[in-house]
């Protein structure tokens, strides 16, 4: 059974810095699996602002240069590291593989991330 438990949310100002954290069941966490973040803000989409696959990483426009993703298989971890965050990144963050995903996908709680100006 795919598990997914995100954490590291808080409420911060803006220009701060943040680290989520991801862990996930060893099936999902596999280091062949690609592993995204996602973020959903309050009446917009659920995106993929952050992936990695191997030595590869992908970053939204939004957050390239502020945002690094790191993942940690031994120990089937997922972080990321945000600095100089903004309003705009106010949102709930949740991590999953980082592949086109459908209804039966399993998504965990997510983490709140609060930015004031």
């Amino acid at each position: 059974q795919v598990q997914l438990v995100e954490s590291g949310g808080a409420s911060v100002e803006a220009g701060d810095s943040l680290t989520l954290s991801c862990t996930a069941s060893a099936t999902l966490f596999i280091p062949s699996n690609p592993m995204g973040w996602y973020r959903q803000a309050p009446g917009d989409r659920r995106e993929l602002i952050a992936a990695i696959n191997g030595g590869n990483t992908y970053y939204h426009d939004s957050v390239k240069g502020r945002f690094t993703i790191t993942r940690d298989n031994a120990n089937y971890k997922l972080d990321l590291q945000m600095n100089n965050l903004k309003p705009e990144d106010t949102a709930v963050y949740y991590c999953n593989a980082a592949v086109p995903l459908g209804p039966d996908d399993v998504w965990g709680q997510g983490t709140q991330v609060t930015v004031s100006s």
